[in-house]
């Protein structure tokens, strides 16, 4: 795998008409192949990156992406990359930010429903991180913070998505399993700059 940092300057920003999340999948998108037949992005297989916007301001903004070949150099802002070697998946435990879009199935009307506040979210994520992503959270070190609703426009049609800031403290439990879900990202709306698990190891010192 391979991490990059994406940095737009102001006139980056407007050459490329970044105004919303939509342009920022466009900017990112821009800058992989796609690799996927038509059946494949119908059966929704990984594109093979992911992103996370840090934000900034109209003079700057940062992107961390994460994916399974090299980006192309781009043609407005600096790109730098560097691998993930394979050891940084080896330790037990990490700490950890993710934006997601909370949402669950109603069990009646087999609807996705939107989960809106840290009561729904946090129980939500805990129970569905150990079988879903190979993880389990330590419930003491996390913290939710709900987001402003986003909303965009594609292809005519109006796409609104929740969104929530997650950090705290994980550990592996199935070590496969969790590998997947830093390369393919968790959750819905990875296209979008949801579900890239952001890490650092936490190493345990081991000296009295």
């Amino acid at each position: 795998m391979i991490a990059s940092i994406l940095k737009l300057n102001r006139r980056d920003i407007q050459s490329l008409r970044v105004t919303d999340d939509y342009s920022l999948h466009r900017v990112v998108y821009s800058l992989f192949e796609d690799i996927r037949s038509d059946e494949e992005k119908h059966a929704s297989v990984p594109s093979g990156f992911l992103f996370a916007d840090k934000g900034g301001d109209i003079n700057n903004r940062v992107i961390l992406i994460l994916s399974d070949r090299e980006p192309r150099t781009p043609e407005f802002g600096t790109l730098e990359s560097k691998a993930v070697g394979d050891a940084f998946l080896e330790h037990d435990h990490y700490q950890f930010e993710v934006l997601v879009n909370p949402t669950r199935r109603d069990n009646a009307s087999r609807k996705l429903v939107a989960l809106r506040n840290r009561a729904d979210i946090e129980p939500w994520f805990i129970t569905k991180a150990p079988s879903s992503w190979g993880f389990k959270i330590h419930p003491e070190s996390l913290e939710v913070r709900v987001m402003q609703t986003k909303q965009f426009t594609k292809k005519d049609n109006k796409v609104i998505q929740g969104r929530a800031l997650i950090t705290g403290v994980l550990s592996v439990q199935d070590r496969s399993l969790f590998r997947k879900s830093f390369q393919q990202g968790i959750g819905r709306g990875r296209a979008f700059g949801f579900g890239m698990l952001q890490i650092a190891p936490i190493i345990v010192s081991t000296n009295n």
